[in-house]
């Protein structure tokens, strides 16, 4: 038990240390002997956990997306109006781009693009949050008949699309003024307010 416990430890200091390495150097400088470094652990022990460089990141992702969709799902299933819920998702945004999530993902997401093993991980997560954004559609759809001409995952789609989009140019640094995310995003949720508060 004493060594089943070391050994989970030893797993999230050097997840923790990958993270920190994402962060501050990217994907591709990111290396597992400087994860190892960072952990102050031996790269054996990198090895020994994770596999790989790939399968570190792939870890490290599944670990940060499980808090991210758990707390989505506590969300969307309260028991408040939808526009509310999606206020929230806008405020969980800020809290991913603050606590380094987005930046984590859309690494993963880049990485993807060349790595099909990643890719394959990264559509699955990511077809978990599409999954949850339809079911919140589709409650809609339930309450008001319809959601305009859109099918529930269709609608679903474009929420989830905006967003990544959006976390991908905030990481750019895009100008507020120039290009006004965070406001346009916020204003989507105006519209479902006024949907439901008019009954459509």
């Amino acid at each position: 038990m004493v060594e089943q416990r070391r050994e989970h430890g030893t797993a999230e200091t050097i997840l923790d240390a990958a993270r920190r390495c994402l962060l501050a150097e990217g994907f591709a400088s990111t290396s597992t002997r400087k994860v190892a470094t960072e952990a102050g652990v031996p790269l054996s022990q990198v090895h020994y956990h994770f596999g790989s460089k790939g399968g570190l990141m792939l870890a490290l992702l599944e670990h940060e997306d499980q808090g991210r969709i758990a707390r989505q799902r506590v969300m969307f299933a309260a028991d408040a109006p939808l526009w509310k819920r999606y206020e929230q998702a806008c405020d969980f945004l800020e809290d991913d781009l603050e606590s380094g999530y987005v930046r984590v993902l859309q690494e993963m997401i880049a990485a993807g693009w060349s790595t099909p093993a990643i890719a394959d991980k990264v559509r699955g997560m990511q077809q978990a949050w599409y999954d949850l954004l339809s079911e919140v559609a589709e409650e809609a759809e339930r309450r008001f008949g319809s959601v305009g001409p859109f099918l529930p995952r269709e609608l679903a789609t474009l929420v989830g699309i905006s967003f990544i989009g959006a976390e991908s140019l905030l990481l750019l640094g895009f100008d507020r003024q120039r290009i006004p995310i965070r406001a346009a995003l916020r204003r989507v949720g105006q519209l479902i307010r006024e949907f439901e508060e008019n009954g459509r």
